[in-house]
């Protein structure tokens, strides 16, 4: 990875909904990428909105964003609280009724969506806030963050989708893809949505 460089004090503030594993996966470099990635939030002055789990690469975004000294809210649903999954030493963390108002809550808190490296569960959470920024229910940026080519073969099937007349051209292009912290930011900050195309 390399050495990220942060923004100066001035540079616009801003908060990122991080989707990603409750595991840490079995390539150490996935840790090792969620930690520098909250590093690099926190540098930026970018604070994390993000599921509220203590375990796996949520865990270490969040940690990491909170050593290099910005805010993290959290917001997990009772159930996992209960199973002692819910990280402790957060800015702010909010209990709510189920996976669905958990989902709502950080689409409100957020100014853009970011997945690094996950499961089913990172799908379903990029997947929906990418559809909701499709229906123009928001205009906030989606981003994949491919770190190690990780999401390739997702972006096949994306491609895919596209070559077969499922995904609008227009609605393509919203997804924003990188390997890089610094070009992912980059890109959601310049991003401006889409003229809404119904046919």
């Amino acid at each position: 990875m390399p050495a990220f460089t942060p923004m100066p004090p001035e540079a616009s503030l801003m908060k990122l909904a991080v989707f990603c594993g409750s595991s840490s996966g079995n390539d150490e470099r996935y840790q090792k990428c969620a930690t520098e990635f909250g590093t690099f939030l926190a540098n930026e002055g970018i604070d994390l909105v993000f599921g509220g789990g203590k375990v796996g690469l949520m865990g270490a975004v969040a940690d990491a964003v909170l050593t290099g000294g910005g805010q993290v809210f959290g917001v997990i649903p009772a159930s996992l609280q209960e199973r002692e999954l819910a990280h402790h030493g957060l800015t702010e963390l909010e209990v709510v009724s189920g996976m669905h108002e958990r989902k709502a809550r950080m689409a409100e808190l957020a100014d853009g969506f970011v997945a690094l490296p996950g499961g089913p569960g990172t799908m379903d959470e990029l997947f929906e806030a990418w559809t909701w920024g499709q229906l123009g229910y928001h205009n906030k940026p989606c981003a994949l963050y491919n770190a190690f080519g990780y999401y390739d073969h997702l972006l096949a099937l994306v491609n895919h989708m596209a070559e077969s007349g499922f995904l609008k051209t227009h609605h393509h292009r919203m997804l924003i893809v990188e390997d890089r912290a610094e070009a992912l930011v980059e890109a959601i900050r310049a991003y401006e949505p889409p003229a809404r195309k119904w046919s």
